[in-house]
């Protein structure tokens, strides 16, 4: 599993993982995806259009409104993770930043 995988794990545990209780590993991470939409669809009224008709059915904007709910959980989270990342990479090497960066990449690193 390369970096990128285990971040996305990571931060769809620490977003989607706590919302609905469960641990998200890579054998489940699709499940967990397709239950979360299916929860997001019935919030905006269009579980019973999908059930009805299928995904494949359904128009880019009603498929744009559950995929744009659930980017802006994972996604965002994932963005300001690797902007942090990054940050700290870039940062001015002097006595105060080295030991600040090197806490602060700890806590972001991926496990």
């Amino acid at each position: 599993m390369d970096g990128l995988e285990k971040l996305k794990l990571r931060v769809a545990n620490e977003t989607l993982g706590q919302e609905m209780k469960k641990e998200i590993n890579a054998a489940n991470y699709e499940r967990v995806l397709d239950e979360k939409k299916l929860e997001v669809a019935e919030e905006l009224g269009l579980k019973e259009k999908i059930e009805n008709v299928g995904w494949e059915n359904m128009t880019t904007k009603e498929v744009g409104k559950i995929g744009g709910r659930m980017g802006g959980q994972i996604g965002g989270q994932m963005v300001k993770k690797l902007v942090a990342m990054a940050e700290n990479q870039m940062a001015t090497a002097d006595d105060t930043t080295i030991p600040a960066n090197k806490e602060q990449l700890e806590e972001t690193r991926w496990k």
